[in-house]
C-alpha cells in the first residue's frame, strides 16, 4: 500500500506484537488515547514511542507556518502504523529558529517561534524521560527540520549514558531527514527538475512535500517563479511546479526508509546484553 493512501487511513488499529486479540484503539496518536489505553497497549507490548520534532517558522509567501508540525505527525503516524506496536507522542513544535536580539535566522520574520537549544533539549530530554517511568522501551526521536537534528542526537547520547544499566533506549534517527532532503532531491532530479528549482527551503520539494500531507498549508495562487530580488523573501527554490503526486512519491521513500532505519537501530538495541549500550 502506498503511504499516501496510508495517511488517509483513519480507521487502521494499532498492531500489537502480542496477537491479542482484544480490541485496540483505532489510533497511534498519543493524546487521542485515555490512559489506561495507554497502559494497556504498553503491557500489550507497544513498547515504542516517537516523539516528533517540529517547528514554528515562515515558510515563504505561500506555505503556513506550521508546515514542520503537521508533516511531522502525518509522517510519524504512518511510520508507527508500518513499525506496530509503536505510538507518536505530541509534536514539539517550539525549536530553535534563531536568534532574539537582533532578530537571525527565521526569527527575522513574523510568526515565527524560537527557544534556546538548552530548552529545546530539555524539553526533548524530559519527554523522553517521562515515556520510560511509564514503561516505554524504546524513545524515538524524529526531526523534520534541520535544525533539530543534532540537539536529538546530544539528548539520545545523554539518555543512554544514563540509561547504561536500563531496559530503555534513546533513538535520534537522522534517516527520516536525510529521506526527505538528499532523498527528495534526487527523486526530482529524476522527473527533470532542477537544483535551484528544488531548493532547500519552500522550494518545489518543500512544496510538494506538504502539498501531499495537507494542501490547505498552501496558497496555490502564489506558487509561481520569482520575479525579482524580494519576489519569494523567506524562501529558497522555485514552488511554481510543486505537486501533490511529486510529494506523495517523496513521502513513500521517507516512510519506508525511516521504518527500515528505525527497525535497524531496534534491533541493534535488542544484540546488546541486559541493559547495556555501545
Amino acid at each position: 500500500m502506498r503511504t499516501g493512501a496510508v495517511l488517509l487511513l483513519v480507521g487502521w488499529a494499532l498492531v500489537s506484537p502480542s496477537g491479542s486479540g482484544a480490541e485496540t484503539p483505532a489510533t497511534v496518536i498519543l493524546e487521542e488515547l485515555t490512559w489506561t489505553e495507554v497502559r494497556d497497549l504498553i503491557r500489550a507490548g507497544a513498547t515504542t514511542i516517537i516523539v516528533p520534532t517540529g517547528g514554528t517558522e515562515q515558510n515563504g509567501p505561500h506555505m503556513a507556518i506550521g508546515k514542520h508540525n503537521v508533516r511531522v505527525k502525518a509522517l510519524s503516524t504512518a511510520i508507527a502504523r508500518a513499525l506496530g506496536g509503536t505510538l507518536v507522542a505530541p509534536v514539539l513544535a517550539y525549536v530553535p529558529e534563531g536568534g532574539l536580539t537582533p532578530p537571525t535566522g527565521h526569527m527575522r520574520y513574523p510568526g515565527t517561534i524560537t527557544v534556546p537549544e538548552p530548552v529545546f533539549e530539555g524539553v526533548l530530554e524530559a519527554a523522553a524521560r517521562s515515556f520510560a517511568v511509564q514503561g516505554f522501551r524504546d524513545i524515538v526521536f524524529l526531526g523534520d527540520s534541520g535544525g533539530n537534528q543534532a540537539g536529538q542526537a546530544a539528548v539520545a547520547r545523554r539518555l543512554n549514558r544514563a540509561w547504561a544499566t536500563a531496559p530503555t533506549r534513546a533513538h535520534a534517527i537522522d534517516a527520516y531527514y536525510e529521506a526527505s532532503t538528499v532523498g527528495g532531491r534526487a527523486l526530482l532530479r529524476s522527473r527533470g527538475y532542477q537544483d535551484p528549482e528544488i531548493g532547500n527551503h519552500a522550494g518545489a520539494l518543500d512544496t510538494s512535500l506538504v502539498l501531499a500531507v495537507d494542501p490547505t498549508l498552501v496558497r496555490q495562487d502564489r506558487l509561481r517563479a520569482a520575479t525579482g530580488p524580494n519576489a519569494w523573501e523567506g524562501a529558497d527554490g522555485d514552488p511554481s511546479r510543486a505537486s501533490a503526486e511529486l510529494g506523495r512519491a517523496a513521502v513513500d521513500g521517507i516512510v519506508a526508509q525511516t521504518v527500515e532505519a528505525i527497525r535497524r537501530s531496534l534491533a541493534r538495541r535488542a544484540a546488546l546484553p541486559a541493559g547495556g549500550h555501545p
